[in-house]
């Protein structure tokens, strides 16, 4: 049951498309479970700014991490043997990256070099981590999805600590996806893909309690992916499947739809660094980003490395 109005609608305008000198569609292993074996070109994700205006992304299923410069020119940083999707800066000069395949792993911008951060939990592999933020204290949370979902709710939510302590904070979880920290870490959101829900759990001593569905959505042919958060704590959410990022408050009341202007596949955004007014976000149906000047800011995100 929905009590709310339809929200207004913001509209999108692509940015850029990933060049065809990168699209080179074939089958991959990633896609065969994935994307029911269809060929494909790519599958943008994770986006995060550095402090240029500089736009990175991940292609899950060729292992490449893109540079698009701020006039939309793609640069190839990277190109190694794994599964990329969520990034955040840990550093000026270093991406933290949630790969499905590898666990956590960091980029060194600079030289496109690839090493390992953390690629067991008690000496088990993980199910297919998805995405990570930092908390203001330099806390690294993160998901680990793999193939879980409303048939198989053993996703997990992890947390690293800033003096390399690892924790699971939450498990039981059909699909967690993208994931947030509140400012003052008195609690986390996480995006559970598969019941089409955003979960609320309070943090004590970075520890969940009372876990909690914060805003249910509709359905379609995806469910919630990506988060982030206004600098007022309200909260952005990818809808991908259905097109559009949506806009809700602190208590979850709609406030915007952004509308994808290419496909349906939205599955991430970031903010822009010199005006967080605008969010840039990835449409991975079409390899293209699409962007939107929004009525609020973007929150500031953190940094584990200073």
């Amino acid at each position: 049951m929905m009590f709310f109005a339809p929200p207004p609608t913001i509209q999108t305008e692509v940015f850029s498309r990933m060049p065809d000198r990168f699209r080179h569609p074939r089958k991959t292993r990633w896609a065969d479970v994935n994307r029911s074996g269809m060929a494909i070109d790519s599958f943008l994700e994770g986006p995060c700014f550095d402090g240029n205006g500089n736009l990175y992304v991940t292609d899950i299923p060729f292992g490449r991490i893109f540079k698009i410069t701020p006039a939309g020119d793609w640069d190839l940083v990277a190109e190694y043997d794994g599964w990329p999707n969520g990034m955040k800066f840990h550093s000026e000069n270093k991406i933290y990256i949630t790969d499905y395949k590898r666990g956590i792993l960091q980029l060194d911008i600079a030289t496109g070099a690839i090493s390992p951060v953390i690629e067991d939990y008690f000496s088990e592999g993980f199910k297919g981590v998805n995405d990570l933020t930092f908390a203001s204290n330099g806390d690294l949370y993160f998901t680990d999805q793999g193939q879980s979902g409303l048939h198989s709710p053993t996703g997990r939510v992890f947390r690293w600590s800033a003096d390399g302590k690892l924790d699971c904070v939450m498990a039981g979880i059909p699909s967690p996806n993208g994931i947030v920290v509140a400012r003052d870490m008195s609690y986390l959101l996480v995006a559970v893909t598969r019941a089409q829900q955003i979960w609320r759990a309070p943090l004590h001593e970075g520890v969940a309690t009372k876990v909690g569905v914060f805003l249910q959505l509709h359905g379609g042919m995806g469910g919630p992916d990506g988060l982030a958060l206004s600098e007022d704590g309200e909260l952005f959410v990818a809808h991908t499947g259905f097109g559009s990022i949506w806009h809700v408050s602190r208590v979850a009341e709609p406030l915007h739809r952004i509308q994808s202007c290419a496909g349906i596949s939205t599955t991430n955004m970031a903010f822009d660094p010199n005006d967080r007014h605008v969010i840039y976000i990835t449409e991975s149906q079409t390899g293209s980003i699409v962007r939107a000047r929004l009525p609020v800011r973007g929150e500031e995100l953190c940094m584990a490395g200073g």
